[in-house]
This record gives C-alpha cells, structure tokens and sequence, in this order.
C-alpha cells in the first residue's frame, strides 16, 4: 500500500473513532450556550464536568441520600422540587439522566415550564395529580393541550422542550418522582422568566404579548415568582 493511501487509511480510521466518541456521551447542550475563544485563557467551559481520577473514585460518587424526603410545600404555589443531577450525584456526569422529586400541597401546583435539554417521565408515589403539556405551534398556528388525571402507580411522559405542568386536585399532599433524559435538563419557569428577568423585559413588549394593560404588567414585574 502506497504511503497516500496509507494516511487516507489513518485518517479515516481516525474519522470514525471520533464519531464513536462524540455519540457515547450526552447528544444535548448541557448549558444554554457555549461562547467560543480562540484563546483559552480568555475562558474555559466544558459541555459537562471535567472528570475525577479513577482511580481515587469512590462508592460515594454514585450515592445519593434524602430523596424519601418531603420538600417544603410552604410557598406560594405549593411545591417543592428536590433535584438529583451530576452537579449533586457526581457520578451521573456524562450518564445522559437525572431525576427528581416533586411534592405538591393539596391545591398546589408545579407551575408550567419546561427543559430545553430533556423529555421528563412522571411517575406517581401519591395523591392525584391534573398533569398535562401543550404543543408547539401547529400548522393552523394552534397549541394543543394533552392532559391526563393521574392516580399512584401512573406514569406520564412530557415531551422535550414542551410546556407542562401539574396540580395536585386531591385533599392530601402528593409525590412524584421524574426522570430525565439529560444529566443537566435545565428548567425555564414560564411566569418566573418572563416577568421576573433581570433586566426586565420592555413593558410595552410584555403588554403587546399578553394584550394587558401596562399597569398589570408592572405589577406582575413587581412580584416574586417561585
């Protein structure tokens, strides 16, 4: 073999090793941007964490504690989420899942949001959940809405990237728990972000979008959104 055909060879070789590579890990962004530098020194920020010596790796990495806990309902919407991604389970880094816990209060409500980075699966521990997500803009520019009752033992799926929520329609607290397909699925809160972004959004744009009067819109600006 000729010494060209040899580094063709290589270099395809090589070619398909890194593909290999790049499909092992998390296929989604794991931050909502990432900046490029020509010079390192001016920043540096890997899609994920930088990874511990193996060989001082230990049973801890992979062990989370406290998850049978309640989170505190005492708020006001009524719930609590105890998240467990990489960044408080280390070992999860580069795993591609996380979960988390949601506790509702009787008439609480996990209010719409949504994870730019991951489909959440639902499953209910206890109580009643009114759960659903809505669409992205169909064709005829509509937003379908999929809801579902859901009762101990149910699962229910929520898209990537698509709005959703739950309500707790019963008279005693209820349990989730949720998986995700991302180590870091991120979540954009829809009240929390649009009136309470720092800086704030322009009044006139909100009062456009929503068709409210600026005055409502500088009063919901002027509120703490959980």
């Amino acid at each position: 073999m000729s010494p060209k055909n040899t580094n063709i060879l290589v270099y395809i070789v090589l070619l398909v090793v890194a593909s290999y590579v790049a499909y092992a890990t998390d296929p989604n962004q794991l931050q909502d941007f990432c900046v490029g530098v020509n010079n390192p020194i001016d920043g540096l920020f890997v899609n994920g964490l930088f990874c511990k010596n193996p060989m001082v790796v230990k049973a801890e990495d992979f062990y989370f504690q406290g998850l049978d806990k309640a989170g505190n309902t005492n708020n006001q919407v009524g719930s609590n989420v105890t998240r467990v991604t990489a960044m408080n389970l280390p070992g999860l880094n580069t795993l591609g899942i996380s979960l988390a816990r949601i506790d509702v209060a009787p008439y609480g409500v996990n209010t719409p949001h949504h994870h730019p980075r991951a489909t959440e699966i639902l499953t209910v521990l206890e109580g009643t959940f009114y759960a659903g997500f809505i669409t992205s803009n169909l064709q005829n520019g509509e937003n379908k809405l999929f809801t579902k009752i859901l009762n101990k033992g149910d699962v229910f799926i929520f898209p990537q990237g698509l709005i959703h929520f739950e309500s707790n329609i019963g008279h005693t607290p209820a349990v989730a728990l949720s998986a995700f397909s991302s180590q870091n699925p991120g979540v954009v809160t829809i009240a929390a972000a649009t009136f309470g972004a720092n800086p704030p959004i322009s009044v006139d744009v909100l009062s456009r979008a929503f068709q409210l009067n600026p005055v409502i819109v500088k009063n919901l600006q002027s509120r703490r959104f959980e």
